[in-house]
């Protein structure tokens, strides 16, 4: 039996991985349900105990920052907040004293920093210690002041939401399903933590303000909401509250209960924070709560219906996603008959059967989600086949974790065919504009297309093409206009829009290089040979030796050699960087963004991988003295790291 170590060291571990899958991977392995569950059993289970282990999410705040942007220390901590689902308990935290109640919006926390009235800084929350500096990107957001009355020193804290309807509008004009964003949080938080403002500004992001942190030499007179009427009068949209008491708690919740369902923005709960500042500041913290605050999370209403089927939705990727069909409940006032199961582990967890009673619940009231099977039956059987293409399906186990997918293993299945098509046509491939996923799916339909080689003779098609939905004359002939283009390009683009494993655009060109743009000389080669290519090594040079050797591959490549015309990739001019090695990190000055950056080393003669290993020649980092883990690593490796302006010295640059 487990003892109660081990048991903490299970849940730490669980938690650990599910947040890291959720706030740095975007990606989730168990719905919030399970997550609060497990969490409460933690804290319970410590408090009995007295047992708290080092890296317990009890204990640490947030999450480790990505190296990609600059570092900021915040000035204060920012700690995370209690939470309750019980309505009792957060009147009884109330009391007798005035307190805002507010909604806690699902985005990603910001800090704004504003000097002589203009915007001077802005930081992700971070671990809580430190973030990322986001200050271009904060200036696109749709309705940030860049300028206020104010002329002192003023520090807020806001959350940036992506809107619901922003959500959908921008997933709808992603024809491809599998490429489309899962939910507005995680759109937010990969939108505000871009490396290009232009990307951040066409995404929408909104910043509501929840927190004054300082302003010098204002009077507030001792009150939160003053502070908030101030904020409002500088030109912040301030997050929605109303000032309640203990005995109005429970009133005050359901208010914003009663408005769920018409937000436009994504939410997870409230907060109730004392308007007595000296108070509550005179309250304290615990090492990670202040204790002005609480957070209240929606107690999840919960329905029992009944499992009717599991059907098995294929990707591009040759992912298969399993989705829960059930009798329809109504949850939060709206019909439920559908839900996602994730992966192959959850199925497993459930130990899910057809005709199983399971409980069912919206996620922050908003995604539906199985609770729990109260019937395990165990008797639902995982598809040995893909429902597409009907060859051989089989669980996997993800790289550094324990989470088990299903996935297609036909390499000719239709949803892979997508997918290589799509890597074809491409920009960094052979750029051929017009055809989207969804037009290619309609080609593959059709028959036109049955590999990469079809689409040059897509005019034997033609009255066809001009005849389908959203064609005709014009669409039509931009799209032969476009693949007649296409059809002149270079080698390395050829090479690289096939798709042989482990070969990228850069080692495409490397390899092509190496052989001076001749297909024949390619083709002949053997692993010997491209292993000794500066930055190749065996496991690519076995990936390319083995595709040309493949029988289907190497006709396919003779048939799309004579459907082009190559030309000679313009040789790199001798420089001082001619086969060396780069990895880039954070944010640039110079340079537009990082691709503008390596498609100068790569125009030199350079290379740019992702990760820093012994073969790396520099690491490009404007904050070379930041901890990150590549700096860390190029550290421990000797390798040197530079800023930008210390490469463009190196390759002798002159304004």
């Amino acid at each position: 039996m487990m003892n109660v170590k081990e048991r903490l060291r299970e849940l730490v571990d669980i938690l650990n991985k599910a947040s890291e899958a959720y706030y740095n991977e975007d990606r989730e392995i168990m719905s919030n349900l399970e997550y609060d569950r497990l969490y409460d059993e933690l804290v319970a289970l410590e408090a009995e105990s007295g047992i708290v282990l080092g890296d317990s999410p009890t204990v640490h705040v947030g999450y480790e920052v990505r190296d990609e942007l600059p570092k900021v220390v915040h000035e204060s901590p920012m700690l995370s907040l209690d939470k309750t689902k019980d309505t009792a308990a957060l009147a009884d935290f109330v009391g007798d004293h005035k307190a805002l109640l507010s909604w806690k919006m699902d985005g990603l926390t910001v800090v704004l920093t504003y000097e002589n009235g203009a915007l001077s800084r802005a930081v992700t929350r971070g671990n809580g210690r430190e973030g990322e500096l986001v200050t271009a990107n904060a200036r696109a957001f749709k309705n940030v002041p860049l300028k206020i009355p104010f002329t002192g020193t003023l520090t807020l804290r806001g959350e940036a939401i992506i809107r619901y309807s922003d959500f959908e509008r921008i997933n709808a004009a992603i024809e491809d399903a599998d490429s489309r964003y899962k939910n507005p949080r995680n759109l937010c938080s990969g939108s505000v933590r871009q490396l290009d403002a232009a990307v951040t500004a066409k995404r929408s992001v909104y910043f509501y303000a929840f927190a004054l942190v300082s302003a010098d030499g204002v009077d507030f007179r001792n009150s939160r909401e003053e502070q908030f009427k101030w904020l409002t009068a500088q030109g912040f949209d301030v997050v929605e509250y109303r000032t309640i008491t203990g005995a109005t708690t429970a009133e005050g919740v359901k208010a914003f209960a009663d408005k769920i369902a018409e937000n436009d923005f994504p939410s997870d709960g409230l907060v109730v924070l004392y308007d007595d500042i000296a108070y509550g500041e005179s309250l304290g913290s615990t090492a990670k709560f202040p204790r002005n605050a609480m957070a209240f999370k929606w107690q999840d209403e919960l329905k029992e219906t009944t499992l009717r089927a599991v059907e098995w939705s294929p990707s591009r990727t040759g992912l298969i996603n399993p989705i829960a069909v059930f009798d329809p409940v109504d949850l939060e006032g709206t019909e439920v008959k559908r839900a996602s199961l994730h992966n192959v582990s959850i199925v497993k967890e459930l130990q899910l059967g057809i005709g199983d009673t399971v409980t069912v619940y919206k996620a922050n009231m908003i995604i539906p989600q199985i609770a729990e099977n109260l019937t395990r039956s165990d008797t639902l059987e995982i598809p040995k086949i893909c429902p597409v293409c009907g060859g051989e399906a089989a669980i996997r186990q993800e790289e550094a974790s324990d989470v088990l997918t299903l996935h297609c293993l036909n390499e000719r299945c239709r949803a892979k065919l997508i997918r290589a098509l799509d890597l074809f046509v491409s920009r960094n491939a052979l750029n051929i504009e017009g055809l989207s996923e969804a037009t290619l799916e309609k080609f593959i339909e059709a028959g036109f297309i049955n590999d990469p080689a079809d689409l040059f003779s897509l005019d034997r098609y033609r009255e066809a093409i001009e005849g389908m939905e959203g064609f005709g004359e014009k669409s039509y002939a931009n799209l032969m206009d476009s693949i007649k283009k296409a059809s002149v390009t270079t080698l390395s683009r050829l090479v690289y829009g096939i798709g042989i494993p482990n070969v990228g655009e850069a080692n495409a060109r490397l390899i092509c290089r190496a052989f001076h743009d001749d297909p024949e000389a390619l083709k002949a080669a053997d692993e010997e040979t491209l292993s000794a290519i500066p930055s190749v090594g065996p496991v690519i040079a076995r990936s390319v030796t083995a595709w040309m050797r493949d029988e289907e591959c190497r006709h396919l490549f003779d048939r799309l050699l004579s459907c082009v015309t190559l030309e000679k990739e313009e040789e790199a001019a001798a420089s001082p960087i001619s086969g060396k090695t780069f990895v880039i990190t954070g944010s640039v000055v110079y340079y537009k963004n990082r691709n503008e950056l390596k498609a100068v080393i790569e125009k030199m003669g350079g290379k740019v991988t992702g990760s820093v290993t012994s073969k790396t020649d520099y690491l490009i980092n404007n904050d070379v003295t930041s901890s990150s883990s590549k700096n860390k690593n190029a550290i421990k490796l000797g390798v040197p790291i530079i800023s930008e302006d210390d490469f463009r010295e190196l390759i002798q640059y002159a304004d």
